[in-house]
């Protein structure tokens, strides 16, 4: 049977609270029933019932406090359901009392702000590093396990069985949920890191879907950085991360086009850079760079302040960001940090000697998008136009996101048109 018109304001609803405030809710969630999983299941759960009740009823006055109240009496029917009733007997009773506190003041609950207590459950020094990030971005960021699995150029099912062990660790160590003091930061810091520049990076380039910019990741990215820098100042990739983020977010502007394309750093209208979060973020990242022991966060930021700076693209620093490059790969040796150096060093020295550098990565990056993207670039600019439009067909067929394929499309029809 078709659903009826008048479900469509419901929907749009529910996916706008999915999108902006999944993160939000899922944390208040773990906090109250200390299950990831059983969470996520409650919430999914109260989503299909405001589907169904929103398209009767109208939607209410405060949908996400809806959501929480739902999700919440979810939880307790399932636990009251579950085999283990009596291990759980604690979360029961607590959800039974605030379920009767709400229904006292006659009001939905208001939702606390948890997400920065899950982000450090998430990377507990008890699971290992690529697990805290990836669950991380799974339950905060709101990102589907194919998109965190091409984060980390991983399958998609080993992703997901990953997530699964990541959750059983958590239940079974009972790993708190709560923000550590700062004396414990040291074991955790740097995933923590991790994972708020991978839901930046998400939403500045969202790898999935019709939207290339995603502005609720990128906004919550910078935020939680921001929390994190008053939570613990002075410490240098702390402000080196949030400096990266206002540096790469202050041209958010000119970075899409009117039809929703990607416009290439050489075309965009510099003119629509966001003046002060470039001060902000140079300011930042000069601070972090004095103390005397950059990081990674801190070179990438070094890197995007260069490209800030510059009058033109053509007047960028390109041999000063090669050399930063370098540096990074000493912090992070992984194949993308030597393609984003080889293409910088395509502008300080040629088409040909940025092919000549992508030899020594060929092997490791054949599924990622952004190098048959830049190989196809350097071929056009080298003259070899036949295996460019070669290289560009790979990249349009790794392409997940729409307005992706449709930049690289405009790219070759250029290229064949001479």
């Amino acid at each position: 049977m078709a659903t009826p018109p008048a479900s469509a304001p419901a929907r749009h609803e529910i996916a706008a609270i999915a999108r902006q405030d999944w993160g939000r809710l899922v944390a208040s969630l773990i906090r109250l029933v200390g299950d990831f999983q059983l969470a996520e299941d409650c919430l999914q759960d109260a989503l299909e019932s405001a589907l169904r009740h929103w398209t009767r009823d109208g939607i209410p006055a405060n949908p996400p406090g809806w959501l929480l109240q739902t999700a919440r009496r979810k939880a307790i029917d399932r636990i009251r359901r579950s085999r283990n009733f009596e291990r759980k007997s604690e979360e029961y009773a607590r959800l039974i009392e605030l379920d009767h506190d709400d229904q006292a003041n006659h009001s939905m609950p208001e939702i606390p702000d948890e997400r920065l207590a899950l982000i450090f459950t998430c990377c507990h020094p008890a699971l290992d590093p690529k697990s805290r990030i990836a669950l991380t971005l799974r339950t905060l960021g709101g990102l589907t396990t194919s998109e965190i699995a091409r984060s980390f150029l991983d399958r998609e099912t080993a992703m997901a069985q990953r997530l699964v062990r990541a959750q059983r660790k958590i239940r079974e160590a009972a790993i708190p949920f709560a923000v550590p003091e700062p004396s414990q930061w040291s074991d955790r810091l740097q995933s923590v890191l991790g994972v708020l520049y991978l839901i930046f990076s998400e939403g500045y380039a969202a790898s999935e879907g019709d939207d290339r910019l995603r502005h609720d990741l990128c906004n919550e990215a910078i935020r939680l950085a921001t929390i994190l820098d008053r939570l613990k100042p002075d410490e240098p990739e702390v402000e080196g991360l949030l400096a990266l983020m206002l540096l790469h977010n202050s041209r958010k502007a000119a970075r899409i086009g009117r039809d929703g394309v990607p416009v290439a750093l050489e075309d965009q209208q510099r003119d629509l850079w966001d003046q002060q979060a470039i001060i902000n973020g140079i300011a930042l990242v000069s601070r972090a760079l004095r103390k005397g022991s950059p990081g990674p966060y801190q070179l990438q930021a070094a890197i995007s302040a260069i490209h800030a700076e510059a009058p033109s693209h053509d007047e960028t620093g390109w041999q000063e960001i090669v050399l930063l490059y370098d540096q990074l790969y000493s912090h992070q040796p992984n194949p993308v940090v030597l393609l984003n150096r080889a293409v910088a060093l395509s502008y300080s020295s040629g088409a040909g000697a940025a092919l000549a550098s992508l030899e020594e990565i060929d092997d490791n990056l054949q599924d990622y998008q952004p190098y048959h993207a830049a190989r196809a670039d350097f071929l056009a600019r080298a003259g070899r136009s036949h295996e460019a439009l070669a290289a560009y067909d790979k990249a349009i067929g790794l392409s997940q996101n729409r307005h992706d394929r449709l930049f690289l499309e405009n790219r070759k029809r250029k290229l064949q048109a001479g």
